[in-house]
């Protein structure tokens, strides 16, 4: 059985104005930075093989501070985890998208698709690189929110499900196949960071 504890990475400025953020590589602020350090002291007396992080900046410096918690450990940037590109809809705040594209359809944005066969793909070379072991894995709100409406059949995650940053889910394997055990926890956060953020 392998275990993954996904993280939401701290807080960006972009975040705290409700911007959507995709590939823009926004690094975190004091706040995201106080979060992640809370997740570290949350985390730290828990065993884990390896940190996985997206390659964008916000999550490498969130997976950095939690790591100094957990010892150092080898840390592994894998670019199936990036953030969904939101393409013409990339700093926009909800209500401006909304506006913008009543529709729905904004020109650029990934495909639904593409993101769960690339999502797939990466949880599958963690599953085989740590057989039986628990990975941290540091992503994005919306690439987490993917992962769970793959493993909800849809009844959480995309469209519906609103993640705090540095939230933390844990997702393990049956088989073949992952099951969500819990999602969006923030039991670890101060009332200072609990803040729901785009």
């Amino acid at each position: 059985m392998t275990t993954i504890c996904l993280v939401r990475h701290g807080e960006t400025d972009w975040n705290a104005l409700g911007k959507l953020q995709g590939r823009e590589d926004i690094p975190l602020n004091e706040r995201g930075r106080q979060q992640a350090q809370m997740v570290g002291e949350f985390l730290q007396s828990d065993k884990f093989a390896a940190v996985v992080t997206s390659p964008l900046k916000r999550a490498k410096q969130t997976a950095d501070i939690v790591n100094h918690y957990l010892g150092n450990l080898p840390m592994i940037e894998n670019s199936d985890f990036i953030e969904k590109a939101y393409g013409e809809a990339s700093g926009m705040t909800i209500p401006e998208r909304d506006q913008h594209f009543p529709d729905g359809k904004i020109p650029g944005m990934e495909p639904f698709d593409r993101i769960k066969k690339r999502v797939v793909r990466g949880l599958s070379t963690v599953k085989e690189r740590f057989p039986d072991q628990s990975v941290l894995l540091v992503a994005h709100g919306g690439l987490i929110n993917v992962i769970l409406a793959i493993l909800s059949n849809g009844k959480i995650g995309t469209g519906k499900t609103k993640l705090y940053n540095t939230c933390i889910s844990h997702i393990e394997t049956t088989g073949d196949s992952w099951k969500i055990i819990d999602y969006n926890c923030i039991d670890h956060l101060s009332e200072f960071g609990k803040i729901t953020s785009v």
